[in-house]
C-alpha cells in the first residue's frame, strides 16, 4: 500500500469544481422556481460531478501519478465510456433523491404551495390608496410567482367577492388571467369586514383538490373590523395555515393591533406599510418567506430554523461528496482509489454542508460566493485523500514463464473482481 498525491489533479479538480459552481449558478437562476426542485438539484450535482470527472481525467492523462502509465496506455478509452454514466448518471439520481427527502416537512407539516389574496377594497382604500397601487402589487406578486403555485383573490368590504377561485399560476396565460380579473375590480363605499372574508376563504382551503397543499393566506387592510372572529381563527389554526397580516398603520391605529393578533394567532407575521407605496415590497417579503428549500439555497418559512431540517442538509451533502469519490473511483476504473476519494468525500462534504447550513442568508451575491466555496472544498478537499488513505501497488506477477511488472497504482483488481494478471485491468 502507498500513499501518494497528484497535486496536479487536485488543481484540475478544483478547476472543474468552480466549472461546475458556474453552471449551477446558470441552472438557478434559469429554472429555479420553473422547473421541478427534484431534478433541479439532481442536475446541479450531477453537472458539478461531470466537471470534477472531467478535469480529473484530463489531470491523469496528462501525469497519471495514481493510476500509472498503464492505465493511460490500456484503459483511457473505458475510462472515457465510464465518466458520463459515473459522474452525471450517478449524482443526479443521489442528489434527486436527497432532494426529496429533503423537502419533506416534519411532523406531518404541509408544504405551502398556493396562496390566497385577501384584499379590501372598503370605501376608505379610495383616500389611503387612491391610484390602486394595492392591486398593482398584487399583479406583480402573481407575476414572479412560480409554476408550481396556485393562488385564490378575494376583495372585500362588508361581504367578500371570490375574484378568482385556486388556479395553477403555471404559464403566462393562467397569470394573465387573473391579471386581467384584478384589473376589472371596481372600488366600492362598504365597510370592513373580516369575519366574512376569513370564512370565504376557509371555503376555498377546504374545498381545494389536493388538501395535502400547504396555504398561506396575505390579508391587506386599512381599517377596524369589529366583527367578531374569534370562532374562525381557530380554524386556520387546525388547517396549519398562517395568515399575513398587511396594514396601512397610519389611518387606523386601532385596526393595526387587531392585524397583529390574527397574524399572531395563525403563526403569520403583521407587516406595516406606512403607504400604498410600500405594498410591493411587503408582499415580496411574504412571498420569500414560503417554505421553498433546495440542499444550495437558504431555507425559508416555517422550517427556516428547523434542527432536524439543518442536520439532515449536512448529512446530505456529506452524502453527495462520497458518491462523488465514488464516482471518481468509477472513472478510473479503480476501487483503491474508490476507496480513498470516497472517504475523502465524506470529509468534503461535511465541511460543504456545514459552510451552507451557516453561511446562506438569503443575499444573491453572499449565497453565490457561499456555494462557490462549498463546491471548491467538496470538489478539491476529496483528492488530497489518496495522500493519507493508501492505494494498493502492482505486484510483480509471472506470466507464460516470464515476470511482467504492474506500473503505478493500478492493480489489476476491479471492483468486485479477484486479482488477475496485470496486464488486465477493469471492474
Amino acid at each position: 500500500m502507498q500513499r501518494k498525491i497528484n497535486l496536479l489533479l487536485v488543481l484540475f479538480s478544483l478547476i472543474g469544481g468552480a466549472v461546475g459552481f458556474a453552471a449551477g449558478e446558470i441552472m438557478l437562476r434559469q429554472w429555479l422556481g420553473e422547473m421541478p426542485r427534484l431534478l433541479l438539484m439532481g442536475l446541479y450535482f450531477g453537472v458539478v460531478a461531470l466537471s470534477v470527472g472531467l478535469f480529473c481525467l484530463l489531470a491523469e492523462m496528462i501525469s497519471p501519478r495514481l493510476n500509472g502509465s498503464s492505465w493511460k496506455l490500456r484503459y483511457l478509452g473505458l475510462s472515457w465510456k465510464l465518466l458520463v454514466p459515473a459522474t452525471l448518471a450517478l449524482l443526479l439520481v443521489v442528489g434527486l433523491g436527497l432532494q426529496l427527502l429533503y423537502q419533506i416537512n416534519p411532523g406531518g407539516a404541509k408544504q405551502v404551495k398556493d396562496i390566497i389574496l385577501m384584499i379590501d377594497n372598503s370605501g376608505s382604500m379610495s383616500e389611503t390608496d387612491p391610484n390602486n397601487g394595492r392591486f398593482e402589487a398584487a399583479k406583480s406578486l402573481i407575476n414572479q410567482m412560480e409554476s408550481d403555485k396556485q393562488v385564490a383573490v378575494i376583495t372585500f368590504h362588508d361581504q367578500p367577492q371570490v375574484l378568482q377561485p385556486f388556479i395553477a399560476v403555471d404559464s403566462e396565460a393562467a397569470k394573465n388571467e387573473v391579471n386581467s380579473k384584478i384589473d376589472s375590480i371596481v372600488t366600492t363605499s362598504g365597510g370592513t369586514n373580516f369575519d366574512t372574508v376569513l370564512r370565504e376563504g376557509m371555503e376555498l382551503i377546504k374545498g381545494k383538490q389536493d388538501p395535502k397543499r400547504g396555504t398561506v393566506v396575505i390579508l391587506l387592510s386599512d381599517g377596524f373590523s369589529d366583527a367578531d372572529i374569534s370562532d374562525i381563527l381557530p380554524q386556520y389554526v387546525q388547517e396549519q395555515v398562517a395568515i399575513h397580516t398587511v396594514g396601512l398603520s397610519l389611518v387606523d391605529p386601532s385596526g393595526t393591533d387587531l392585524l397583529k393578533s390574527i397574524a399572531q394567532q395563525t403563526g403569520g407575521m403583521y407587516y406595516d406599510v406606512p403607504d400604498a407605496g410600500g405594498l410591493n415590497v411587503a408582499f415580496q417579503q411574504i412571498y420569500d418567506t414560503i417554505d421553498e428549500r433546495t440542499l444550495v439555497t437558504e431555507r425559508t418559512g416555517a422550517m427556516e430554523h428547523s434542527v432536524y431540517l439543518a442536520i439532515f442538509r449536512v448529512a446530505a451533502l456529506l452524502l453527495i461528496g462520497v458518491a462523488l469519490g465514488v464516482s471518481l473511483g468509477l472513472v478510473f476504473d479503480n476501487r483503491h482509489l474508490a476507496l480513498s476519494f470516497g472517504v475523502g468525500g465524506a470529509v468534503s462534504g461535511l465541511l460543504a454542508g456545514l459552510l451552507l447550513e451557516w453561511g446562506l442568508d438569503g443575499s444573491n451575491v453572499g449565497d453565490a460566493f457561499v456555494r462557490l466555496g462549498a463546491m471548491l472544498i467538496l470538489s478539491g478537499v476529496l483528492t488530497l485523500f489518496s495522500w493519507i488513505v493508501p492505494i494498493k501497488e502492482n505486484t510483480p506477477r509471472k506470466s507464460r514463464g516470464r515476470r511482467e511488472v504492474g506500473s503505478g497504482t493500478s492493480s489489476g483488481e476491479g471492483f468486485g473482481q479477484r486479482p488477475r494478471d496485470t496486464r488486465s485491468k477493469g471492474f
